[in-house]
């Protein structure tokens, strides 16, 4: 039977290269995201000629965390068990901590954080039901490191961590694994806003002297969800290019 996995924020960056390799894999992947873009258009449209419906945008505001049970049941109904969930949808607000006005930092806190947990609660609920899944939250370096002006975000991060490590001790007796990535900063819309020596500086800093790619993290992500992953469970995987080491 075809895999169901649910990717959050999979519309682009790290989140477009999961449910690319998913579907490539052999799952069936859900996309869940604001609005539909070219570029998830395009990975649909390809992935429908490669095998059909093996990938289904889902449009969801994942702020509007009340609708998340319907969804979820919803999901389940349409399509029967979901066996992995990856907690990748996150907000990149920066700015210091002193100047961020309090709606931002609620709103932070709601998408990064309290959205991922409520999410995973109802779908673990089914996994649990079902005798087994995965759980891999998508975390940063940021939430062990810190960065000037990442406070709010790297609370986040951090947050998902203690989260996945505790939730993997709770779930584990009925079969379900719960990981976290951790990757460094990589090339996607969410760094744009550092500049050419700030991207070199973190290079520089790196055992492998460079920054790791979306697909370095894909790969993470894929070896988590697929079976050579079985015993492994409560564990951060950082994927960083050596910049935490």
């Amino acid at each position: 039977m075809t895999r169901n996995v649910l990717v959050t924020g999979g519309s682009r960056g790290l989140g477009l290269g999961i449910v690319r390799r998913l579907t490539a894999d052999g799952y069936r992947a859900f996309a869940v995201a604001r609005q539909m873009n070219d570029q998830l258009a395009s990975t649909i449209e390809h992935a429908e000629k490669a095998r059909p419906g093996s990938l289904h945008f889902i449009p969801f505001d994942l702020g509007e965390i009340h609708d998340i049970p319907e969804l979820v049941r919803k999901l389940r109904k349409e399509h029967g068990p979901i066996y992995g969930l990856v907690n990748n949808a996150a907000l990149g607000l920066d700015g210091t901590l002193a100047l961020m006005h309090n709606s931002q930092i609620e709103r932070l806190i709601r998408v990064n954080t309290v959205s991922p947990i409520v999410l995973t609660k109802y779908v673990v609920r089914h996994m649990m039901a079902d005798g087994g899944g995965r759980v891999v939250n998508v975390s940063s370096i940021v939430g062990f490191t810190g960065y000037s002006g990442l406070s709010v975000y790297g609370a986040t991060k951090a947050s998902m961590l203690g989260f996945t490590r505790s939730l993997a001790r709770e779930v584990g007796r009925m079969g379900v694994n719960v990981n976290a990535v951790a990757p460094g900063f990589m090339d996607t819309e969410m760094t744009q806003g550092l500049d050419g020596q700030q991207r070199e500086q973190i290079a520089r800093r790196s055992a492998l002297q460079r920054l790791p790619e979306i697909d370095d993290v894909v790969n993470a992500v894929e070896f988590l969800l697929g079976d050579k992953a079985k015993n492994i469970t409560g564990t951060v995987l950082t994927v960083d290019a050596g910049n935490t080491a």
